[in-house]
């Protein structure tokens, strides 16, 4: 198997593997424990279930394709540049994703996503599985999705422009999971975003910082507010 060919695998086990997790993680952790309810300890389960996909891939990386896992060079920037990115990141995908989240509530009246309702019940003031919820979106996402996958598609293809557009799309279809077209159109926006700044960048550091604090932020709104009011967010 030639060099693309191990990539494509490597991209195909990544989807795989992130897909089983985010849909099986639940049905597995309820058999072992024994615990058939939707419980803050189980859900902590489930985020050891993402870093294991990491783990594995970081394996796969390793014995098989034998190149780094990062094809990109870190580049190197300031303190002041990291501040700026993080911030003017976090700017363009919240406003960008309240834009896109009028339009589909004007046009579908989707009602807010029942996956989302019981995890902000969950985490309500429970500050350490809120933190370990976006540490472990932050990491165990951007170095896969941006980390890994993007430079792999635009090797195998020759096109940064598939790169961003199916790292982005792939982002979008596994937040499909939690059952609305918001969470699914919202990523893909917020996936295009990361994806044409790491494409110009290469610094997948801050968009480890930037996609923490925007799960943060996020949380932090969910955790102060009723729980009715939540699709605005």
């Amino acid at each position: 198997m030639g060099l693309n060919g191990k990539y494509a695998l490597g991209i195909l086990l990544t989807f795989v593997f992130l897909a089983a997790a985010m849909l099986f993680a639940f049905p597995l952790i309820y058999a072992l424990t024994g615990v058939k309810t939707f419980t803050a300890t189980n859900f902590f389960y489930t985020r050891i279930a993402l870093w294991t996909v990491l783990l594995l891939i970081f394996l796969y990386q390793f014995l098989i394709e034998k190149e780094p896992f990062l094809l990109w060079k870190e580049k190197k920037y300031s303190v002041l540049f990291y501040i700026k990115a993080v911030i003017g990141l976090y700017l363009i995908c919240a406003f960008g994703g309240a834009f896109l989240n009028f339009i589909i509530q004007v046009f579908t009246q989707e009602n807010l996503s029942r996956k989302v309702v019981q995890i902000a019940s969950l985490f309500r003031n429970n500050y350490p599985l809120m933190i370990s919820i976006c540490l472990t979106a932050g990491v165990v996402e951007e170095l896969l999705m941006r980390g890994y996958i993007q430079p792999r598609i635009e090797k195998i293809y020759n096109s940064p422009y598939l790169g961003i557009f199916v790292s982005a799309a792939l982002f979008g279809i596994l937040h499909s999971t939690y059952g609305t077209v918001g969470q699914v159109v919202i990523p893909f926006f917020i996936g295009i975003v990361f994806a044409v700044f790491y494409k110009t960048y290469s610094n997948i550091k801050i968009l480890i910082i930037s996609h923490f604090m925007y799960d943060f932020v996020s949380m932090m709104i969910m955790n102060f507010i009723d729980i009715k009011h939540l699709s605005a967010f």
